[in-house]
């Protein structure tokens, strides 16, 4: 079964855009009604039966089941009989509410630490409609249910075969710009792309966006950095409102649609990136580096303008969607090993940026160096060791040589990327 993710910008009327606003907070305090239940349950059993503590008390009957998905999803039939609130929602809308909370739950057990919290006012910002019947697509609307015809780009026609399983309805920039997320399916199976063909190893930094084993390198696009004197002048001004007024609001409002803007340049430009790659080369290797720990040091500012991680998430799905063969290496060590004599070189400074060899006198730039031993690394995992003329298991023999393909050409071009996302 294939599912898919298909996200389309949505105009509601103004009485539409109030009815979501007012199921958001709605589906925001059910949210926390039901975390505050299984937290109530918790803490009632944290006290032993025969000591009782100085700050928490045994005051929960243990007949009392445990509030999973099921009995709370149970009790939301109860609820709506004295909050009319809770009626005025589509019923299956707040049953995903419940759902959402436990899968929150779940997680949290399963990683052992981030316990679900309560969501506070403008932090819930979309909800689920999970099944429907037919198409909701109709022309240039989408029908939803107790909300009505709701005014769509249908910039992008469903592929044939795929149906409509659910569609979410997200709210962006403080309830102003809104999202349909159209979830398909198809009754086939895609497999995993194998390896084959030609390979690049691919370096992040700060200094170059990425460089790859074959010295491609692409610009950093700092469209944070670009835009903070705006976005400064911006907050200045909202900070000078007086809180919760009308011109605090009209502020917060326009530094919310920067920032909106600037994520949107960012995934723009993250997007041209990778299927840049993928017009180079059959097998994309890169590392499997925690950019949260480098965020916070004292270059964190840069590296999350860089959103690398977006980036390694996209180019994945870029890489699947295009056929090609996209894996993840062991990060350690990458820059202190020489890629032609494979030679560990020692520690380098983050101010060294040339990779000098003192067995075999190859030099090159220190971030081609790490993108030729992410590249060795790669092969190492998906071509027999014992294979001398180094063939892949689709019987495709690697290319050896460092040839300039079609893509090489647009280096320049890509350099450009930057100037042409900003306004």
């Amino acid at each position: 079964m294939l599912t898919m993710n298909y996200t389309y910008r949505i105009y509601p009327s103004a009485n539409q855009q109030a009815l979501m606003l007012e199921w958001l907070e709605t589906c925001r305090r059910l949210y926390n009604r039901c975390l505050r239940d299984l937290k109530d349950w918790i803490v009632s059993r944290k006290c032993s039966l025969y000591s009782c503590s100085l700050v928490r008390e045994y005051i929960m009957s243990p007949d009392i089941p445990f509030p999973s998905y099921l009995e709370q999803k149970r009790q939301l039939t109860q609820w709506k009989k004295t909050n009319p609130w809770y009626k005025a929602i589509h019923s299956q809308v707040t049953q995903d509410v419940v759902k959402r909370l436990h899968n929150t739950w779940e997680a949290f057990k399963a990683r052992g630490y981030g316990f679900p919290r309560y969501k506070k006012f403008g932090r819930y910002q979309s909800f689920l409609f999970p099944q429907f019947k037919e198409n909701p697509i109709q022309g240039n609307t989408i029908k939803l249910p107790k909300i009505g015809e709701v005014t769509i780009n249908y910039h992008r026609p469903i592929p044939e075969g795929f149906k409509v399983k659910g569609v979410r309805i997200v709210s962006r920039a403080r309830g102003t710009i809104w999202y349909g997320v159209l979830t398909i399916q198809c009754d086939v199976n895609v497999p995993d792309p194998i390896p084959f063909g030609r390979g690049i190893g691919i370096d992040i930094g700060l200094e170059s966006f990425l460089v790859t084993s074959d010295n491609f390198r692409v610009e950093p696009a700092r469209f944070f950095s670009c835009l903070q004197s705006r976005l400064k002048v911006l907050q200045r001004k909202a900070c000078r409102k007086k809180k919760k007024s009308q011109n605090w609001e009209k502020a917060q409002l326009k530094v919310a649609r920067l920032y909106h803007k600037i994520s949107n340049y960012r995934k723009n430009f993250h997007f041209q990136t990778s299927h840049l790659l993928c017009d180079q080369a059959d097998m994309i290797f890169v590392e499997d580096i925690d950019f949260r720990v480098s965020a916070k040091g004292m270059l964190g500012k840069h590296m999350l303008d860089g959103g690398f991680g977006q980036f390694r998430d996209l180019l994945k799905w870029t890489c699947w969607k295009r056929g090609k063969y996209f894996q993840e290496v062991d990060h350690k060590f990458t820059s202190q090993i020489c890629p032609e004599c494979n030679i560990h070189t020692g520690k380098k400074e983050l101010s060294e940026r040339v990779h000098i060899c003192a067995e075999c006198g190859y030099t090159t730039s220190r971030d081609h160096a790490s993108g030729r031993v992410i590249l060795n690394r790669g092969l190492e995992s998906v071509v027999p060791v014992d294979c001398g003329e180094r063939k892949l298991p689709s019987n495709g023999v690697l290319s050896g040589v460092k040839y300039l393909d079609k893509c090489r050409s647009r280096n320049a071009n890509s350099q450009g990327l930057e100037a042409r996302a900003l306004p």
